[in-house]
């Protein structure tokens, strides 16, 4: 046993629910697409924050914002928000891993930019910009029990990764608005289809791999069911010669 070895007393069991004979394979209905690199908790609150920009600077302008509440769910205020009690997910010198679990920074560049690029959105002049922190510092979460439900159903119509904001400008002026469901879910305003995850293969790559090798990969991966044996092994992209660098250490140091 484990115990006998010097291990831990304690025997893992996990449990893996498989389909019966017959039975459709569900499992991927719970899976959901990422359009924006971050959390996912806050992919929702991106495309809310797209849609809050413009009814901002329409009543005064970011610079007249006196606060901004996230109403959500139990996890979403207690691991990307300001119940987790983190002061760096409020500091501008945050490591990018940092502010991709900090919905307060993520909404406050959304809110600004109108859109989310998974370096640009991250990088440290982008963190440090006066006018950004100034924003990213107004907005707080706060849990409300009615998202924390819809956040743990198994109703694939009622699960939500959601919230209510709410924004109060120096003028006593409330603007409020809430997005239950991400944009690029199957139930969001405009689902995720092929031509969209070609999209975000492109993006994501523009700067690692060819032009001719990205439209290598994408025609091929197209045709996965009609793939000879070798051209499966040739399904990994290759970036250009000389572009990974190879750790010669031996160990950790």
């Amino acid at each position: 046993t484990a115990r006998d070895k010097g291990g831990s007393p304690y025997e893992p069991t996990y449990t893996v629910p498989l389909p019966a004979a017959g039975e459709a394979k569900r499992q991927i209905l719970d899976t959901y697409t990422k359009e924006h690199s971050a959390e996912y908790q806050s992919h929702a609150l991106i495309d809310l924050a797209f849609d809050m920009g413009p009814k901002i600077k329409d009543a005064g302008g970011f610079d007249k914002v006196k606060s901004i509440v996230l109403h959500t769910s139990h996890h979403t205020h207690y691991v990307i928000g300001t119940g987790s009690g983190d002061p760096q997910k409020m500091d501008p010198n945050a490591s990018r891993e940092t502010l991709d679990h900090s919905i307060m920074y993520i909404f406050a560049v959304a809110l600004q930019d109108g859109t989310w690029h998974h370096v640009h959105s991250y990088a440290p002049e982008r963190a440090k910009r006066e006018d950004t922190v100034a924003l990213w510092h107004k907005v707080s979460t706060t849990e409300d029990p009615e998202w924390t439900r819809r956040y743990h159903s198994h109703d694939p119509k009622e699960k939500a990764f959601g919230a209510k904001v709410v924004v109060t400008m120096d003028d006593g002026t409330v603007l409020e608005d809430e997005k239950a469901i991400a944009n690029a879910h199957p139930l969001g305003a405009r689902p995720f289809g092929r031509e969209q995850y070609i999209h975000k293969f492109r993006t994501l790559t523009e700067n690692i791999l060819e032009p001719s090798e990205i439209d290598r990969f994408l025609e091929l991966v197209q045709r996965l069911p009609d793939l000879s044996a070798a051209e499966v092994l040739a399904l990994n992209p290759v970036v250009p010669s000389g572009f990974l660098e190879e750790n010669q250490a031996k160990g950790l140091f």
